[in-house]
């Protein structure tokens, strides 16, 4: 079998069926054997009943008696998958006529290509940001929350869109394929050798952050990810989470986000940055913490 898609959902039916059916289309021409796993973290508006009411003889469920997070439901999905590229997709995702053979095959001509995504847009068209990433050192996250990126983003100099806006890389051509440090985990495709070499998703992140903590892992180990933007999907975001109209669920999205800040910063940039700075940073995130804390 040459592809698992996985799709982790939570109460997300009306997209999830948006998604399915436009996977479904995409992969009616893929030469490959593939399947569809969807694991279901205790939805409660009947996801799950809605999955077992399909007729997709390559689909499989996972049902979740409670909410384990995204990087555990993850894991589970990408241990049951006998796929040889594994496919993280969002339920919130719709396919626009990708050619999976085509990213499979662009992966597999080197033994470096770990992984990639597609152009990921929003409903507006706008290209959705948290596709295009480099890793959220010091400098650069200083840069986005300053607003300084943004800054830059409306410059025509190269040089300052480097030097401010490393975080979405804006130095970068977005017309044609090339290196990034990490995609967003809406759309990712990656080898599933190299998933398991590196210990695929760290459940310690419940939500946000698991994503560039994989990717920084797949880095760090000699592979590389691509930004492959000749094929592309919709991503619905901003639905809910963050920026969503239930402000118990924004708070505690919230609080999961600067959470997933700490563990990364702690993880991988705690040994390399002066105490009297990391004390600061740690400081920022754990007031940022217990505001957003249920």
């Amino acid at each position: 079998m040459l592809l698992s898609v996985i799709i982790v959902s939570f109460n997300s039916k009306d997209y999830i069926k948006i998604c399915l059916d436009s996977l479904e289309r995409s992969l009616k021409s893929f030469k490959g054997g593939w399947e569809i796993i969807v694991v279901d973290n205790a939805s409660q508006d009947k996801t799950a009943e809605y999955i077992k009411s399909l007729k997709l003889k390559n689909l499989k469920l996972i049902e979740n008696k409670e909410n384990l997070g995204y990087s555990k439901a993850n894991n589970q999905g990408a241990q049951k998958a006998k796929g040889k590229h594994l496919l993280f997709l969002n339920p919130d995702v719709k396919i626009e006529k990708v050619n999976f053979l085509k990213l499979i095959k662009f992966l597999e001509k080197s033994k470096k290509r770990a992984g990639l995504t597609v152009k990921l847009v929003r409903e507006n068209g706008e290209l959705d940001m948290a596709c295009h990433r480099g890793f959220p050192t010091l400098w650069r996250s200083f840069c986005y929350f300053a607003k300084l990126e943004r800054v830059a983003s409306k410059l025509p100099f190269k040089f300052l869109k480097k030097l401010f806006g490393g975080y979405h890389l804006l130095h970068k051509d977005f017309s044609k394929i090339h290196k990034i440090d990490s995609p967003s985990g809406a759309f990712f495709l990656i080898k599933k050798q190299v998933f398991e070499e590196v210990g695929g998703f760290d459940e310690e992140f419940f939500m946000y952050g698991e994503d560039l903590d994989l990717s920084f892992r797949i880095v760090k180990a000699g592979y590389s990810i691509f930004f492959y933007p000749k094929y592309r999907a919709v991503h619905f975001k901003y639905k809910s989470g963050l920026s969503g109209k239930d402000r118990k669920i924004r708070r505690l999205a919230r609080y999961h986000f600067y959470n997933a800040m700490k563990i990364f910063f702690k993880k991988h940039y705690l040994k390399t940055t002066p105490r009297i700075l990391s004390f600061l940073v740690l400081k920022a995130l754990d007031f940022k913490i217990s505001q957003h804390k249920l």
